[in-house]
């Protein structure tokens, strides 16, 4: 009982499974506007078959009606046959006149009761109809408003899934010109290192000569040079007057006077 039971179990829900996928798939397709559409044209089609009973309820009274009416026309007619054969003295003729005549009546009273019971199923029918009526024209007033609003909410639907397509996509565009701007900081920092270790000497570049490094020690030598002449020319232009005398006074001072070996020795003048 046990192994039954579980295979059973199993089916269920396998079963339910496949309804729900089935009625969620269904739900995915189904437009409420096309079921109110197909609801009021059902609705329209029981309407017209209620004013359809109606109109057959109608006509079936009024065939009764025309032979009620026949009836009566007869037994008229019989009732004047029957004072005519007693004016002739025809007794038996009156006898048999008015014999038809009772059983003409008796089917108008048969088709008067039918007559009755035809009308009042027909006032049923009509009220019936219009009751139904009512209701459809009730239904169609929500129906169009509710088509109303369920198109107004799949505009809103679709504009909000419109603008979160353009966000998601203006954060994808953000998100490349954030790469871009970080991958151009990068090649700019690789860029200026490299040139800061070509002029260091550390990175030598192979498409040019061979680097001379006598050479570069001479013009290094002789840019230092130039730079103590420079300066001393600065030193010169920017000194006082005074200085630039006392200067050229000394050095007229030191032209006048005999050099030590020119000068008397002190055991000679003695």
């Amino acid at each position: 009982m046990k192994g039954m039971v579980a295979p059973m179990s199993v089916m269920k829900r396998v079963s339910m499974i496949f309804k729900a996928k089935a009625n969620k798939a269904l739900d995915r397709y189904e437009d409420p506007r096309e079921t109110l559409d197909y609801s009021y044209q059902r609705q329209l089609e029981m309407l017209t078959q209620v004013r359809r009973g109606v109109a057959d309820v109608a006509t079936s009274r009024k065939r009764v009606e025309l032979q009620m009416n026949s009836l009566q026309q007869q037994q008229t007619k019989l009732e004047g046959q029957a004072k005519q054969a007693l004016g002739a003295g025809r007794e038996d003729l009156a006898r048999e006149a008015l014999g038809r005549r009772a059983a003409l009546q008796s089917q108008y009273t048969d088709l008067e009761t039918q007559y009755h019971s035809l009308q009042a199923d027909e006032e049923k029918l009509t009220a019936a109809s219009q009751r139904l009526q009512a209701k459809v024209e009730a239904f169609r007033t929500q129906k169009e408003t509710i088509k109303a609003t369920y198109t107004a909410a799949e505009a809103q639907s679709r504009i909000g899934e419109a603008v979160s397509g353009i966000s998601e996509e203006m954060g994808d565009v953000g998100m490349a010109v954030q790469r871009a701007q970080d991958k151009t900081a990068q090649m700019q920092a690789r860029a200026g290192a490299i040139d800061e270790l070509m002029a260091s000497g550390a990175l030598e570049d192979v498409t040019g000569t061979a680097r001379d490094d006598i050479q570069a020690e001479l013009d290094q030598m002789r840019g230092g040079q130039d730079i103590e002449l420079e300066l001393q020319r600065l030193k010169g232009e920017i000194a006082p007057p005074a200085a630039k005398e006392i200067e050229s006074g000394s050095a007229g001072g030191n032209g006048a006077q005999a050099s030590p070996a020119e000068q008397p020795q002190a055991g000679e003048s003695a």
